[in-house]
């Protein structure tokens, strides 16, 4: 109804107005419902919180059941935190939860990351759609959560793969064989082993929670596998299948060995320089195979015959995701620590390591193992100026 003002101004009364709501009460709801689902790995109660006619949503929570049962998954929790973005036609909806859990028999601590939930109106309150949402992109989505996975064991070892079983059980293979690679040089690594291995680049920057395109071209990252990386947090390998896929045999063999002295290393949360912690993993991983030199540091010999040789050590900005000419710093840096070992002697070379863990810098306990820093860097250039010539 409309009045005139003394002004003249039209004023409209007020009516009620029918506006789709989120209700964090009905959220907290259905995310309660969810973990007791997981807990119970009850796929027909998981697949019943799917709003009606969402046949995908009931078969991705149905996953999830299976998977909590081959992974074990313990200590699973779910808190409603917040919205994000507004409310769809639909009455749909996404909000942020706070997401724990641990892979039974492997891990003590659990992961603890924020997940994107979508949420629905049903006829029983509110169903969950999915989890993930363009609206909360810094969130991260757990490799379990996109539905069943294919999970191969062996001792020690768990690979769990967005693929089928045979996928999952080379994987498993190749983790072994990186164990006992790794453990010619790091006697102690024990493990556990986790690898995470996304159906593509992009589902590998969702469970990463990471920009799209940050590890388009990796083959492999060694990550918290939450949001968080107390001292105890579980830290696992993520594959990209898409560079893998187009690795031979040995070069596949030698990314997972690379990643799991990160793991042995426990590199997520140590202060070692990208230039040492990069070079030793691959020093390790390498230092059993018969590839030539030549062969190894073939990017690296490109890029010096294009660019001249290096005035320095990568960076840690040469050693980002999207730096030009990656695979070539990673070389070098490779390169520095097979250098070192001939100078010093691998032992030496592990000695400098461990301190850099401690928080020494490589300059300092490079020069009180007898090799000047000034030293290094000759001698490396020196190799690398030989391969181009």
């Amino acid at each position: 109804m409309a009045v005139l003002t003394r002004d003249g101004r039209h004023e409209v009364a007020p009516r009620p107005v029918d506006v789709a709501r989120a209700s964090p009460a009905e959220a907290t709801a259905a995310l309660s419902a969810f973990v007791a689902g997981v807990r119970a790995r009850d796929a027909a109660a998981l697949a019943s919180l799917a709003p009606a006619g969402r046949p995908a949503s009931e078969d991705l929570l149905a996953g999830i059941a299976a998977n909590a049962a081959s992974l074990d998954l313990r200590a699973v929790t779910a808190r409603y935190v917040d919205q994000v973005g507004v409310v769809g036609d639909d009455g749909s909806w996404s909000g942020v939860a706070e997401v724990t859990w641990r892979l039974g028999g492997l891990e003590v601590q659990a992961a603890r990351t924020d997940v994107a939930v979508t949420f629905a109106p049903d006829a029983d309150g509110l169903g969950i759609v999915g989890f993930g949402t363009a609206a909360a992109p810094a969130t991260r989505v757990p490799l379990w959560l996109r539905g069943r996975l294919a999970v191969s064991r062996a001792p020690g070892v768990l690979v769990m793969v967005d693929g089928d079983r045979d996928v999952a059980e080379a994987f498993v293979d190749r983790a072994v064989r990186g164990v006992d690679v790794v453990r010619r040089v790091l006697a102690r690594f024990r493990g556990p082993v986790v690898v995470e291995v996304p159906a593509t680049a992009a589902d590998l920057d969702a469970s990463l929670g990471v920009p799209p395109g940050t590890y388009s071209g990796i083959a492999a990252v060694t990550a918290s596998a939450g949001s968080t990386a107390e001292d105890d947090a579980p830290t696992h390998v993520f594959v990209n299948p898409e560079v893998t896929a187009g690795l031979r045999r040995a070069g596949a063999q030698v990314v997972m060995t690379h990643e799991l002295v990160h793991v042995a290393t426990d590199a997520v949360r140590s202060p070692v320089e990208p230039w040492l912690r990069e070079g030793f993993a691959d020093y390790v991983a390498l230092r059993d195979t018969r590839l030539p030199d030549r062969t190894a540091l073939g990017r690296a010999i490109e890029a010096a015959r294009r660019d001249g040789v290096p005035k320095a050590l990568p960076t840690a900005a040469d050693l980002n995701t999207r730096a030009a000419d990656l695979q070539a710093r990673y070389e070098e840096a490779w390169l520095a620590c097979r250098v070192i070992a001939e100078r010093l002697g691998e032992r030496k070379l592990l000695e400098v390591y461990r301190a850099a863990r401690r928080g020494v810098s490589s300059a300092w306990s490079l020069q009180r193992a007898g090799l000047a820093p000034d030293t290094l860097i000759r001698a490396w250039q020196a190799r690398l100026r030989r391969y181009v010539s």
